[in-house]
């Protein structure tokens, strides 16, 4: 986690410790297979409107705990997030987690992998 700071990286780490992650290459199989995953992007508005996954909803990481609940009520919703590189999404996930969703998954690799494998739009 090179670049990022010391407390940041603690934290991130603590989170990684309890969820789910798969790295983005693995992202384009599995949406063909389970066609039921919501993708939620958890990068800021401004990033996401540069450019996002086809398909994705955007849900930064400021407002998807206050707005998970009323976006996706069944808690049991394969919910894949990405943001830049993973780190801020893990966090998302975590939350999510203790906030009683059971499949949630933090995309490892975020925008920087999933904008080479996947079709993107702006």
């Amino acid at each position: 986690m090179a670049g990022h700071n010391p407390g940041f990286n603690a934290l991130v780490n603590d989170a990684k410790s309890r969820i789910k992650e798969l790295h983005a290459n693995d992202l384009p199989a599995l949406l063909k297979a389970k066609p039921a995953i919501k993708l939620i992007d958890t990068r800021e508005e401004s990033e996401f409107a540069a450019g996002h996954v086809q398909g994705a909803t955007w849900m930064g990481k400021g407002v998807i705990e206050r707005d998970i609940e009323t976006a996706v009520p069944d808690k049991s919703t394969p919910l894949y997030l990405y943001c830049g590189g993973g780190f801020r999404s893990a966090l998302a996930a975590d939350a999510l987690q203790k906030m009683g969703y059971t499949e949630v998954v933090s995309v490892d690799g975020g925008w920087r992998v999933l904008k080479d494998v996947l079709p993107t739009t702006k």
